[in-house]
């Protein structure tokens, strides 16, 4: 059994996603951190800077005591080895993989975590900040857009960890003021993922 601490957001619902392609069973801890519950000395002991998620395996691999992972990344990647699923067991394919993943945590979730907070919560309007994150996104897209042109998932015809990753964040991109008529690609891509079943239902889980 897999303890997951979680939230509605783009990264809580990687980890749910993840955890309902590859069928481990799992129970969720909602961590509400518009309560501030990730700030809660508990919390705190799995993920030390208070972001969400977080998981506790309580059957590691080769046996031992509970292991805990922070950082939606991470849990991916550990979820992946876990299972042999959604990463390729070859060299050059996991970096393949990897090099994807990593555009999603350095690029798309930062970068539209910050559109969406000046474009939708900021209680200020500060022009300068949308131009810029608007510029990057933009950007990003772009790029998936190309990727997408020329393969079915983002690291090639097979759904990885890379999708599942970037997933959660893309599909809002229409809510930020972008025009999926300008990324067709993508859009073909968010809705053949968004129709999977355990997608479905790890969206739901929160």
């Amino acid at each position: 059994m897999i303890d997951l601490y979680t939230w509605g957001t783009p990264n809580g619902q990687k980890a749910a996603i993840m955890l309902e392609e590859v069928g481990l069973p799992y129970q969720v801890f909602p961590i509400n951190i518009g309560a501030d519950e990730q700030f809660h000395p508990d919390y705190v002991e799995l993920s030390p800077w208070s972001k969400i998620p977080a998981i506790v395996d309580h059957d590691p691999q080769g046996g031992g005591e509970a292991y805990n992972v922070f950082e939606s990344g991470a849990i991916l990647m550990y979820l992946a080895e876990k299972t042999g699923k959604l990463m390729p067991d070859d060299v050059q394919g996991r970096y393949n993989v990897t090099q994807w993943l990593m555009m999603q945590i350095g690029g798309f979730g930062p970068l539209m975590g910050q559109l969406g907070h000046f474009e939708m919560f900021a209680k200020e309007d500060i022009p300068y900040a949308k131009k810029r994150y608007r510029t990057e996104v933009d950007r990003l897209l772009g790029v998936l857009e190309d990727r997408l042109d020329v393969t079915q998932y983002m690291a090639g015809n097979d759904y990885s960890i890379a999708d599942v990753a970037t997933f959660p964040w893309v599909r809002y991109a229409d809510k930020v003021g972008f025009d999926w008529a300008e990324f067709p690609n993508t859009k073909r891509w968010v809705d053949s993922i968004e129709a999977r079943p355990a997608v479905q239902k790890g969206l739901d889980v929160i």
